[in-house]
């Protein structure tokens, strides 16, 4: 039997098919949209620290991914038998092919979301923590928009699984696109042509929205951002009128002053491993402090410490005088954050954010916490790019930058907000030897302008000549703090010293 072409495209002209058309795509884009919400918001409590929450997420994704949709729509709508005060709402099948489609979406929206989520890096969030940012605003201004990005494709892909599933809506009667050829083949028992037209109308629907997603897809694709570097005669322009100011907010120690930093009793474990055991530390506004150690000596964990992205288990941090931090604080309280944004932390591996460019890694600390007037802070973050020699990379993203000028684009970021200490987690260990030597040189640059610092560091030659005391940890403990000039005086022979010369490769002084 050959198919009525007339008929079929008789089929496209028809108002109440256009209609149903409309149908399909609000009920589908509401229930995706919605879906997509609510699903971050279950997926967020899947990966929370409250046991409750996690129990209450995983048995509602169990659940709704277990139950037919079609059984789900069927009870959804049959509801008002059981609560009468329903009625008004689920007896209006848009809406209960709403809900159902909504309780259903937001289960599978769940795990799209967890696995977004889960590809975001812990080192992340520990840089927003750094930046002494709340939990909120690292999940809205660097969790949230990565997340996004790399769930999209599976996200598009659930929008097309909507849309074809609001077919199932005919079942109570909403007259969609199946519903409405259903009611015409009955009448003409043209079967092949009506559903043939059905068909067409969803790949139309799919393919227009299809587009859409692409589009959107391109915009979001950072591969794709390859901004070029700033020529000699628009750095010039950019440097006119900048105000480069000292980094560090702090000079040498004065009579009176009390002390930058001093860690009493600090006790670390994990678990029944014990990573610093009773550690004690004082720093004076302006020094230099270099800690070495072997591997596994507590080196890292020490300096997580003190800007609490590590908690303690006994001791206290006191900054510039006043207790900041205590075992058993929460880190995200009021008084631990304002003492972390006058702490700058670089981390060994950069944690630059890949969705914002290079001037816009420097700028979401202030602007977060709203320091200086938008313009001032511009000119402060342009400054700092020069001050790291990367002025021209302003525009630039961090996937197009080499190691050492991402790491240079890290201390840029973390003297943004004006710290009195700077913390350095190897800052070259994740580096090529020949990107190494202008990283050391912007830390040197801080030194001499006076920035209190504690560098975490395998470049031993660079410890002696920057440091003005040398802190040797082993198993957790602090077993030598010492000046550069002890180590290398010829005549003091002890025990001590000896070891650390040892570690540090330097020529042993004979007994």
């Amino acid at each position: 039997m050959e198919l009525n072409w007339p008929y079929f495209f008789s089929l496209f002209s028809m108002g109440m098919f256009w209609r149903a058309v409309l149908t399909v795509v609000e009920l589908g884009t509401l229930s995706w949209c919605i879906g997509l919400v609510l699903g971050f918001l279950v997926a967020s409590a899947g990966l929370s620290g409250q046991l409750w929450l996690r129990s209450v997420s995983k048995v509602y994704v169990w659940f709704f991914r277990s139950v037919p949709l079609l059984v789900l729509l069927v009870f959804v709508f049959n509801l008002p038998q059981i609560f009468p005060a329903s009625s008004p709402v689920l007896s209006i099948p848009f809406l209960s092919g709403l809900i159902s489609l909504v309780l259903t979406e937001t289960a599978y929206m769940a795990e799209i979301h967890r696995g977004g989520l889960l590809s975001v890096s812990k080192g992340q969030r520990e840089a927003g923590r750094a930046l002494g940012m709340g939990f909120l605003g690292i999940q809205l201004r660097i969790v949230i928009p990565q997340a996004f990005r790399i769930a999209l494709p599976t996200l598009v892909n659930e929008y097309v699984t909507v849309i074809k599933l609001t077919s199932l809506v005919s079942v109570i009667s909403l007259p969609e696109l199946l519903m409405t050829g259903q009611r015409l083949y009955s009448q003409n028992f043209l079967v092949m042509e009506t559903l043939l037209a059905v068909a067409v109308y969803y790949v139309l629907i799919v393919t227009v929205f299809g587009w859409a997603f692409q589009w959107l897809e391109r915009r979001l694709d950072l591969q794709r951002r390859q901004p070029h570097a700033l020529d000699d005669a628009a750095c010039e322009r950019l440097r006119t009128g900048l105000v480069v100011t000292p980094a560090a907010q702090s000079a040498t120690a004065q009579p009176g002053q009390p002390l930058a930093l001093e860690m009493r009793n600090i006790t670390k474990r994990y678990g029944n491993h014990t990573v610093l055991d009773r550690i004690h530390l004082s720093v004076a506004p302006g020094d230099v402090v270099s800690l070495i150690g072997p591997s596994g000596s507590g080196k890292t964990s020490l300096i997580r410490t003190i800007n609490a992205l590590e908690p303690i288990n006994t001791g206290e941090v006191i900054l510039f005088g006043e207790n900041y931090l205590s075992a058993g604080d929460d880190p995200d309280n009021r008084v631990i954050r304002s003492g972390v944004r006058r702490i700058g932390m670089v981390f060994q591996n950069f944690n630059l954010f890949p969705h914002l460019s290079v001037l816009d890694n420097i700028l979401l600390a202030p602007r977060y916490h709203g320091t200086q007037a938008a313009g001032s802070r511009q000119d402060v973050a342009l400054g700092l790019l020069d001050k790291v020699g990367l002025l021209a990379h302003a525009h630039k993203y961090p996937h197009q930058l080499s190691g050492g000028q991402q790491q240079r684009v890290a201390i840029a970021r973390a003297l943004a907000l004006q710290p009195d200490i700077m913390l350095f987690d190897e800052p070259t260990s994740a580096l090529d030897p020949e990107l190494v030597g202008d990283v050391l040189k912007v830390i040197q640059s801080l030194a001499r302008e006076g920035m209190t610092m504690l560098i975490v560091t395998h470049e031993m030659d660079f410890a002696l000549n920057i440091s003005d005391r040398v802190v040797f940890m082993e198993g957790g403990h602090l077993q030598l703090d010492v000046s550069p000039q002890r180590l290398r005086d010829p005549t003091d022979t002890s025990e001590g010293l000896q070891r650390v010369r040892k570690f540090m490769g330097m020529a042993p002084v004979p007994t």
